[in-house]
């Protein structure tokens, strides 16, 4: 065997233990540091953002249904003083956490802003 061919096995070999630390190490379970106030806000930011999307949803709709002539006049103030009341309590809950109005408004990448 030449003294090339015994370098090269010789760190094959040595390279046998870096590989199954690495492999060990990749598999191992790792702690998560999770703050509770974090996860918290975070499921609140997720949630509200959720609510005021289906209430921007809910609001085109009736106004849908206003040009469309298909509400009266008693059932167009009901809806409008319903969707204040709903805004009204969205951005209650919004200070209730701390967040910002922009903080409810997700980046979708390549898709855009969510509102």
């Amino acid at each position: 065997m030449s003294k090339n061919q015994l370098l090269s096995t010789r760190s094959k070999v040595d390279a046998v233990p870096f590989i199954a630390q690495q492999l060990v190490a990749a598999n191992t379970p790792r702690k998560l540091d999770i703050d509770g106030d974090r996860v918290r806000n975070g499921l609140a930011q997720l949630v509200l953002t959720l609510v005021k999307l289906l209430h921007e949803l809910l609001e085109r709709q009736a106004i849908r249904r206003m040009d469309s002539g298909s509400l009266s006049d008693e059932e167009i103030e009901r809806l409008g003083m319903t969707l204040m009341r709903q805004a009204e309590e969205l951005d209650n809950l919004r200070e209730v956490f701390g967040l910002k109005d922009e903080d409810l408004n997700l980046n979708l990448g390549p898709l855009g802003r969510l509102l």
